[in-house]
């Protein structure tokens, strides 16, 4: 049976991309079904579909998977024969830490520079914004170093579908970033999926103040 994928608006969802890069990664085929954020009709429709009334949600053979990590896990599970994290049980384990590290941290980062792929050019970082920019260039150092990239675990997994909003996030914000997790970032552009969402992000008309007011300083201009 198809599943079907609930996303919102890809120029802000961060939460959103993550399950669909991983099912576009490995050819995985899903209706896509897409709920542009904030407008009025949005609460009912994603209450009808979801427990939480948020995005994403995926649909799938009666049954209801909220939270992207935990859709990551069930098409893990459920399509990939467990073949989305690394192959190792000590890789798998850090996979599985910084993926986890990444769903529930960065809190200054997520704050200051919300996902809005409109935008680009350089930010402000202050001393908050600046710790977790610094964790970013250790995991993402670290991981090559000890994995030899050019994923952060060799092969694509999905820690890679974690972290691909937040190196959308860096592309846009222009920080100063190490040759390793530049490379990373430029990884992230360059996948055909990732190509696909934000040629549909530039597409959208929708706007959300919230994710805007972010971006005062900062320069105008496309991703």
């Amino acid at each position: 049976m198809q599943a079907t994928l609930v996303i919102g608006n890809k120029n802000y969802s961060s939460w959103s991309l993550r399950p669909w890069l991983l099912l576009r990664h490995f050819g995985i085929v899903f209706e896509e079904l897409r709920i542009p954020l904030n407008l009025s009709e949005t609460p009912p429709l994603l209450r009808e579909l979801s427990p939480t009334g948020k995005a994403p949600v995926l649909l799938h053979d009666g049954r209801t998977i909220w939270e992207s990590l935990a859709i990551c896990e069930y098409v893990n599970e459920v399509f990939l024969d467990v073949q989305g994290w690394p192959a190792g049980t000590g890789a798998r384990a850090h996979a599985r830490s910084l993926a986890c590290e990444m769903h529930a941290g960065f809190s200054n980062l997520r704050g200051q520079w919300p996902m809005n792929l409109r935008r680009r050019g350089p930010m402000p970082i202050n001393a908050a914004l600046g710790q977790d920019l610094a964790r970013i260039e250790i995991i993402w150092n670290e991981c090559m170093e000890t994995y030899g990239g050019p994923w952060l675990f060799g092969g694509f997994s999905i820690a890679d579908a974690m972290f691909a909003p937040l190196a959308l996030r860096l592309y846009c914000c222009q920080p100063p970033l190490s040759e390793a997790s530049a490379g990373y970032v430029l990884k992230i552009l360059e996948h055909p999926a990732i190509m696909d969402w934000l040629a549909a992000a530039r597409l959208e008309t929708e706007v959300l103040q919230e994710s805007e007011a972010a971006y005062r300083l900062a320069e105008p201009g496309n991703c």
